[in-house]
């Protein structure tokens, strides 16, 4: 990459590849959860992870680019990370902590690269696709902001007692 335009090209390819891999995973997730607002938060999470996809495909559209192309490594290291603690845990409050903490590894990689997507954007003077890749960071920041609530709210307490 020599441009900061391709820089913005990969980045976006990068998320495409993560948006996808979540998808792939978040049933996952919602099978093993035991709390019910946790496995709502997810089922939301799912359905905004779509219009995500949606968008980014919008935004490579815009661009010019085709939005596969890249394979995030990080999200899917990630990914494999919370397989193998899945794979580890019996069902209960640990695990619905555990499963907490997986998904939200998930959501800062997701605020990190579309803040700096977004950046990006911005400094390019491409102000209807930072708007769309803003529109995302808010949806991972509240998501993240919903499972630290659950969290400290309710599953981290019930886990210590168990």
């Amino acid at each position: 990459m020599k441009t900061l335009q391709e820089f913005m090209e990969h980045t976006i390819q990068d998320l495409y590849s993560a948006e996808n891999q979540i998808l792939e995973a978040l049933p996952q997730l919602m099978e093993h959860a035991q709390n019910d607002q946790l496995r709502q938060v997810f089922q939301l999470h799912q359905q905004q992870t779509e219009k995500q996809v949606e968008r980014l495909e919008q935004i490579a559209q815009q661009m010019g680019i085709d939005p596969d192309g890249e394979t995030c490594l990080a999200m899917q290291g990630i990914i494999e990370e919370a397989q193998d603690l899945l794979a580890q845990l019996e069902d209960g409050q640990v695990a619905d902590a555990a499963i907490i903490g997986a998904a939200q590894k998930v959501e800062h990689y997701e605020i990190a690269a579309y803040g700096t997507a977004r950046t990006l954007a911005q400094q390019a003077g491409q102000d209807q696709i930072a708007d769309l890749l803003e529109q995302t960071l808010s949806e991972e920041k509240e998501t993240d902001e919903k499972l630290t609530a659950i969290a400290t709210g309710q599953v981290n307490q019930k886990a210590a007692q168990s």
